[in-house]
């Protein structure tokens, strides 16, 4: 089981580490999401510092906040939560469920932009941030108000190592090591944990399990700069898939931005007929 994984992380986490793209002369996403981070602030969008608005009634327009961020549609509303959580493994990249959902991870925390946290409140992305201290020190007041306006928080480790290389006592250091500093930031103890590269071994579990993790989360889809990379033949998403991406700037996705690397990712998701939910609801 372990072995099948681990071949399976490594796959992806290679895939997910290639950023591929070509050069476009125009681009409708980036007119539009730039226009979006730099000026418009739909009715029922949330400010940076997470207090939101209303229109006329009360209520938040979500086709023009929406459409603000290049997105024709409003997003699918997600199905109400399972009343128990799904039993799964202790090592999941795809949720047990029969619903058309997928679940949104990000990564790291290198880029802090504050138009992706207008993004998320104004579209109410419920996203889930892994954190790695090393790269999101620096930067945990911006990650606390996504957190503000809805993202959870969750480990990524302290300094981003490939854990097989490291003595279990190594592993449990980079592990609950980040429990206690992501506790002491945010209030509360991560109960879930991704590996860097989605690679461990017996002793990354072991030590997962012993700083009081509920469950180590891989993937089964990535978003690179244009498009998704997926595990499955068939180049599609499944129910349940659960997708990486990172918190990544201009520098590192060719001139893109995060805002508009995260609307495409989203038309995938509409093109194929998913909406996107919390993970931690499931897991």
């Amino acid at each position: 089981m372990i072995r099948a994984h681990r071949l399976l992380a490594g796959t992806l986490a290679a895939g997910a580490l290639l950023l591929s793209g070509c050069a476009q002369s125009v681009d409708p996403i980036e007119r539009i999401g730039r226009k979006a981070a730099q000026s418009v602030r739909p009715k029922g969008s949330v400010s940076p510092e997470g207090k939101a608005g209303t229109g006329a009634q009360g209520a938040p327009d979500r086709r023009a906040a929406h459409a603000a961020w290049g997105l024709a549609k409003p997003l699918a509303p997600p199905p109400a939560p399972p009343r128990a959580k799904p039993s799964g493994p202790f090592v999941l990249d795809r949720v047990r469920t029969d619903e058309k959902v997928v679940f949104l991870t990000f990564d790291d925390g290198a880029e802090r932009d504050p138009a992706f946290l207008r993004m998320v409140g104004d579209l109410k992305l419920p996203i889930s941030m892994f954190l790695t201290d090393s790269v999101a020190r620096s930067g945990y007041d911006h990650f606390a108000r996504l957190s503000a306006a809805g993202a959870t928080v969750q480990n990524h480790s302290v300094s981003h190592p490939d854990l097989r290389t490291l003595s279990y006592e190594g592993q449990r250091a980079e592990i609950c090591g980040q429990q206690d500093r992501l506790k002491a930031r945010f209030g509360t103890s991560p109960r879930l944990f991704r590996p860097p590269y989605g690679a461990y071994d017996r002793d990354t579990l072991r030590a997962a399990r012993a700083c009081g993790v509920d469950a180590v989360v891989l993937w089964r889809a990535s978003m690179q700069i244009h498009d998704m990379r997926y595990a499955d033949e068939g180049a599609r998403l499944r129910p349940g898939d659960i997708v990486l991406a990172h918190f990544r700037g201009p520098a590192e996705l060719k001139g893109t931005t995060l805002t508009e690397m995260t609307t495409r990712m989203l038309r995938r998701i509409q093109e194929q007929g998913f909406a996107v939910a919390r993970l931690e609801d499931y897991v």
